[in-house]
């Protein structure tokens, strides 16, 4: 694998190769901070094309004082606010009405893997019903495993309030897996 400074030298001197093989190492982190953010499958792709067009645009001004994924995080997330606030849509640290949200997981004694997996499944879709500053902050500390710092960076909120929001976003979906499991200890 080629390291970062390689890399962006390679791009920004036209190498198409280089750009393709950027875009691939991370499309999954773009894909995640952007799903995260935005509900709509049809905007989702689009602003995933827009953040990578973006990346392409400043590359030049990118003068690794971070790591790279950082920096193109940094884009997406950003990118993905900004849409929703063009959108109108609410940024809010409250919790959805947890009454909308339907029982879905049913006890499923047969196979321990794949009662895991209803779990797995079931979590993703309580995480996808937490506000977007939520989604993306587990996203990024847990799927990313990126530092407070890396998240401070990218967000440009005070590590404070990364650490609030992580903290309010695990109670919140402990809460809502309890719900769901009728249990009075989980997590």
């Amino acid at each position: 694998m080629i390291d970062d400074k390689a890399l962006v030298s390679q791009v920004l001197s036209g190498d198409r190769q280089a750009f393709r093989l950027l875009i691939k190492q991370n499309e999954r982190l773009v894909g995640h901070m952007i799903a995260r953010l935005i509900d709509r499958h049809e905007d989702r792709e689009e602003l995933c094309q827009d953040v990578f067009l973006k990346v392409y645009e400043k590359l030049g001004e990118f003068t690794f004082q971070s790591k790279l994924s950082t920096w193109i995080a940094t884009i997406a997330y950003r990118h993905g606010i900004n849409h929703l606030r063009k959108r109108k849509i609410v940024i809010s640290d409250l919790p959805e009405d947890e009454s909308k949200i339907e029982r879905f997981i049913a006890i499923d004694d047969a196979s321990e893997t794949l009662a895991n997996q209803q779990l797995d499944d079931m979590v993703l879709q309580l995480i996808d019903k937490l506000p977007p500053q939520y989604k993306a902050i587990l996203t990024l500390y847990h799927v990313q495993e990126m530092s407070y710092p890396e998240i401070v960076e990218i967000t440009g909120l005070p590590e404070g309030t990364v650490k609030n929001y992580l903290f309010r976003a695990r109670k919140v979906l402990k809460e809502k897996v309890k719900q769901y499991l009728g249990k009075e200890e989980v997590l």
